[in-house]
């Protein structure tokens, strides 16, 4: 019969997990003053170039004109709702994984964006907004020579 020693701290770190997922369900899902209740959240990827940072986001079958889009100087916030087709009776449905109804969310952006001039573009059920950086946040290349 083997022995195995046990160990507290992987007790605490799996409830830390789960407390984390628990503070994190409950932070994204809180309405904003004014809004409706986010019921689920886009896929999101940011990425930065040298020039700009762009986060695109995965809305397939939205109207890109419902989806209001917000940039302040480090925050980017994109709103919409997927809407539910008209229910028609005599569905009996098996099984049911489409998402429907308001989303909302939150992206922290790096320091020195310019989010004033943004931009956005919908193709084939992304959204991709675009922020350019200012001229400070920008990568220099300095030649350093060795003598």
């Amino acid at each position: 019969m083997n022995l195995i020693r046990w160990d507290p701290f992987d007790d605490l770190a799996s409830l830390r997990e789960s407390m984390d997922k628990l503070f994190e369900e409950f932070v994204t899902r809180r309405p904003v003053r004014g809004a409706t209740i986010a019921v689920w959240q886009p896929a999101v990827e940011i990425f930065e170039t040298d020039n700009e940072v762009v986060v695109r986001v995965e809305l397939p079958g939205i109207d890109p004109k419902t989806v209001d889009i917000t940039v302040t100087a480090d925050t980017l916030t994109i709103k919409g709702e997927h809407r539910v087709e008209q229910e028609s009776k005599g569905r009996n449905y098996f099984r049911r994984e489409l998402r429907y109804g308001a989303f909302l969310r939150s992206l922290a952006l790096p320091a020195g964006v310019q989010g004033d001039q943004a931009k956005a573009a919908y193709k084939n059920g992304i959204l991709e907004i675009t922020v350019p950086k200012s001229e400070r946040a920008k990568p220099k290349a300095v030649k350093v020579e060795i003598g």
